[in-house]
């Protein structure tokens, strides 16, 4: 099978052009529906509202990743030079035709496209909240900060470029894993800008939270970060049975191997192929890393709810729970789809809820009692 280039900018400018139509949509309802409001209600709006699409990028991503679909077209930005799978008709039946099964199918050459308009279009989105920002910073509208909108632009921007990486480095396990961390950063960074735009008011003692939340949070980070590395190295079903593995609790595995980062997938420096004993122990080390999480994040849902923030500690505990049974479902079920996406969704579903109350813990107008709505009373 012929592969093309890795890089053919020559679809570029259509790309750009259809990010920018699909940005258009959700632009457009923002300024219908909040025409009477005044510019910052918008722009908050509009943050709010690409945190949502954000959020279904990062699960699109995942789809794309567990269907096989990375490679689907095997160049960036575009699929075989052109803008669209319709132009590389051609190529994609003689790849599919050479292997029926492969990584290069119409199928998956379509996932993995509509993957890469919709980052497109999330970009041109968060191109759009740093441009509003500055306009409003120029006119002199109290409260507003550049610092977040930039550092959101630059991050869809670095997004981008391992998004290209994966393509172009044939699904290097550790590319892969970045990517899908930046996924999870980017939302975080666009959940601090949400919540710095609204009003809240939080009880007093929330403010103690904030060192408990950046615990909880680096904990999340490391498991999602381990996660990756399961998924990027095909190591979920590596033990097929549970509590035990291989029917031990203490399975064959090769620690040397799974933390042998930089590699191509599926070998190791010298060439040789990754072992067994190695994949199983990728996959254990998410399994002990997991019982730190449940513990860490457990112990933070109870220190929300009896902080006043009992809404947001259940949204905690059942995202926690969902985790749990996800993870182990993957297992014993032979990694469903349904249940891969919820996991990977169940993770981001955290990182929201992580930062965001940790930002408001940080922006929020300290009162003497919390609200009605974040009490949950």
């Amino acid at each position: 099978m012929t592969l093309p280039a890795a890089y053919d900018f020559s679809p570029v400018f259509h790309l750009l052009l259809l990010g920018a139509a699909l940005a258009a949509v959700p632009l457009t309802w923002v300024w219908w529906r909040k025409r009477h409001d005044s510019p910052r209600a918008r722009l908050q709006a509009l943050v709010v509202l690409t945190l949502f699409l954000t959020f279904d990028l990062v699960l699109f991503g995942a789809f794309t990743r567990l269907t096989d679909s990375g490679l689907g077209c095997p160049d960036w930005p575009g699929c075989y030079g052109s803008a669209s799978p319709v132009g590389a008709h051609v190529d994609i039946a003689a790849a599919q035709a050479q292997m029926p099964d492969g990584p290069v199918t119409h199928g998956k050459a379509w996932i993995e496209m509509v993957h890469r308009y919709l980052a497109t279009g999330v970009g041109a989105l968060i191109v759009a909240i740093a441009l509003l920002s500055w306009r409003l910073r120029r006119a002199g509208e109290p409260g507003i900060a550049l610092g977040l909108p930039l550092l959101t632009l630059a991050w869809v921007c670095l997004q981008g470029a391992f998004g290209a990486l994966t393509v172009t480095m044939k699904l290097f396990p550790a590319i892969v894993s970045l990517h899908l961390l930046g996924g999870y950063g980017l939302l975080a960074l666009l959940s601090v800008q949400a919540v710095r735009g609204m009003e809240l008011s939080l009880g007093r003692s929330t403010a103690r939270l904030a060192p408990i939340l950046l615990l909880a949070l680096a904990m999340l980070v490391l498991q999602v970060l381990s996660g990756a590395w399961v998924s990027t190295n095909y190591a979920v079903l590596a033990c097929a049975d549970f509590p035990q593995c291989h029917g031990s609790w203490w399975p064959e595995m090769d620690f040397s191997q799974a933390l042998s980062v930089w590699r191509p997938l599926g070998f190791l420096h010298d060439g040789s192929a990754l072992s067994t004993a190695g994949i199983t122990a990728i996959h254990f080390t998410h399994r002990l890393l997991a019982l730190c999480t449940v513990a860490v994040l457990g112990w933070t849902a109870w220190r929300m709810h009896a902080a006043g923030l009992r809404i947001v500690g259940r949204w905690l505990a059942a995202l926690l729970a969902l985790q749990v049974l996800t993870g182990i479902s993957n297992v014993v079920l032979g990694w469903p789809l349904m249940s891969a996406l919820l996991h990977s969704g169940g993770a981001g579903a955290m990182v929201l809820v992580l930062t965001g109350t940790l930002a408001a813990t940080r922006y929020g107008t300290t009162t003497m009692y919390a609200p009605a709505a974040l009490k949950g009373a």
